[in-house]
């Protein structure tokens, strides 16, 4: 009776505490969200109106801007991704030092709003898991349950970035902790719920502003062509993501390594602005106007996404594979529709083939089939009428990437990136 009255007050600090942790995980979450946003699109306008030239040197302001922060404001204390917060979950001594917050959000924000391309996921995931681990450190619950914390503060920057609780829920479950019990579901969820009034009470609009007018089962083989192709792609970005990196930290002058990827991402993005930050804006640009990009056009979109995030991560940039994985899995799902429509006399709705691409690709891409899955369903007003095929794509994709990749490179990049960083 007495051990029983031990562990229900247990549980009930556990969840006060994951409460507070999501609420100011929410804030940190939405106020990276927002400004980054913000000044992505104001950078992004200002170029694109005054001179293009200028989008070959932002990427170098925000990566050499990031360099300086690190050498001199961090002590050239270098951020990892999540595999730090692997290490301090499996190693209990280790931890997230509070610099990290100001760090991740710092340099996320630069790569972002400078045209790095990619997206400020990594930024957030391990801002607010440091917010746990803190929470954590100063003993405000018991002392088992450090990976708990951690997890209720990535539930909620996660949540708050893409406007979902459930998806910051699942990535929490699937990708942080990759495993389940009863403490892991009472702060994760309590953080849910938080989160979700959070974002209640805010104006969160969907990613993309068009509406699915229903899907035909004549489409499933299409889709499931199309799920395949997306797991290869998700291998391609893998595989790019660690040569280059590799690449890079073979180069010894901090200068050249900096400016030679920056220069690189910043030529790209000159030639095609939609490469710009996270690309998202792109994805709307196309679904709008479907008829006025050539094959040769989106088919270099489909392939340079990924090469141009995998260069501002090796220059030295932070950010994640999220975004990339999306928009480059967006576009393949296009091309994929328009080519069928084009030369096979289809009637493939773009939107429909857009997002199960964009789903199978992140969801082998990060090796989470259920976040991904209701993570795009979140990226329209009334995405869970594709819910079947999407949930198609995602365990397609999943399942060939992991045919295809060695299962001990897969998982090298899992632990070291976990395809987020």
């Amino acid at each position: 009776m007495k051990r029983t009255k031990i562990q229900r007050h247990h549980y009930f600090r556990l969840v006060l505490v994951s409460v507070l942790i999501s609420i100011c995980a929410s804030f940190l979450g939405y106020s990276l969200k927002v400004i980054t946003e913000h000044f992505q699109k104001i950078i992004f306008h200002f170029a694109e109106n005054t001179s293009s030239v200028f989008f070959i040197f932002l990427p170098t302001i925000g990566i050499t801007a990031i360099y300086f922060l690190r050498k001199y404001l961090f002590m050239n204390r270098k951020n990892k991704g999540i595999t730090e917060i692997y290490k301090t979950v499996d190693q209990r001594k280790d931890h997230l030092p509070l610099f990290k917050i100001p760090s991740h959000y710092f340099n996320g924000f630069l790569t972002v709003i400078f045209g790095g391309s990619t997206g400020i996921e990594v930024s957030t995931v391990v801002a607010t898991a440091t917010l746990g681990n803190a929470a954590y450190e100063r003993q405000f619950s018991a002392n088992i349950y450090k990976l708990e914390l951690i997890c209720a503060g990535v539930v909620a920057g996660v949540a708050i970035l893409f406007g979902s609780p459930m998806v910051g829920w699942l990535f929490a479950m699937e990708v942080i902790a990759r495993k389940f019990n009863k403490t892991l579901l009472i702060s994760c969820t309590t953080s849910a719920l938080i989160s979700g009034i959070f974002l209640y009470f805010l104006k969160s609009e969907p990613l993309l502003p068009f509406e699915i007018t229903g899907w035909k089962w004549m489409a499933v083989p299409f889709f499931v062509i199309l799920s395949a192709l997306g797991g290869v792609l998700s291998v391609y970005f893998t595989v790019l993501v660690i040569k280059i990196k590799d690449f890079f930290s073979g180069i010894p002058n901090n200068f050249l390594r900096v400016n030679l990827g920056a220069l690189l991402v910043g030529s790209m993005i000159f030639c095609f602005p939609f490469l710009y930050g996270d690309s998202y804006h792109s994805l709307s640009e196309i679904l709008t106007h479907p008829q006025s990009y050539s094959f040769a056009f989106l088919i270099l979109l489909i392939f340079l996404k990924p090469l141009a995030s995998s260069l501002t991560l090796g220059a030295g940039g932070d950010g994640g594979v999220f975004a990339p994985s999306i928009v480059a899995g967006a576009f393949l799902g296009f091309t994929f529709a328009l080519f069928c429509n084009t030369f096979f006399e289809t009637s493939l709705i773009y939107l429909n083939f857009v997002l199960v691409g964009a789903a199978a690709t992140l969801s082998a891409s990060i090796y989470a089939p259920f976040t991904a899955l209701f993570l795009v369903c979140n990226l329209v007003p009334n995405g869970y009428v594709l819910f079947f095929p999407i949930l198609i794509g995602c365990f397609i994709s999943k399942y060939l990437a992991k045919k295809i990749l060695p299962y001990n490179v897969y998982t090298y990049h899992l632990k070291d990136e976990v395809k987020v960083q």
